[in-house]
């Protein structure tokens, strides 16, 4: 689970992940990882959220492939630099895949979507 102060809730926060001017995407065939750092936002903790849509699958699928993804997420937050928001969007062949090749996935996109936006990489 992240913690309360992780979490992206604002549909406004997640379209400025998703489309901000000075974000950085990265995608695969299993997950697509979108990041962005607004000055706004300096010196406060990173934030992360999810999207899983319908095409992932059923309520059930969706739901277990949303947790796992928070999982991977939740130990890999001391890796985001302060300020910075990231959205991880599942494409339907996550729900097939196994928590190892998510977690793999997740750490090539997000170090190549972290040095996009300047942030190094504990």
């Amino acid at each position: 689970m992240l913690p309360a102060g992780h979490r992206l809730r604002a549909s406004s926060d997640f379209a400025a992940a998703l489309r901000g001017p000075r974000g950085a995407r990265a995608g695969s065939t299993l997950i697509v990882v979108h990041a962005n750092q607004t000055d706004a936002r300096a010196g406060q903790p990173p934030r992360v959220g999810f999207v899983v849509s319908k095409a992932v699958g059923t309520a059930v699928v969706r739901n277990r492939t949303k947790r796992r993804l928070r999982a991977l997420m939740a130990a890999r937050l001391w890796d985001i630099p302060a300020g910075t928001d990231v959205v991880v969007r599942a494409n339907p062949v996550a729900a097939q895949a196994d928590s190892s090749a998510l977690g793999a996935e997740l750490d090539r996109l997000l170090g190549r979507v972290l040095g996009r936006l300047g942030g190094a990489r504990a």
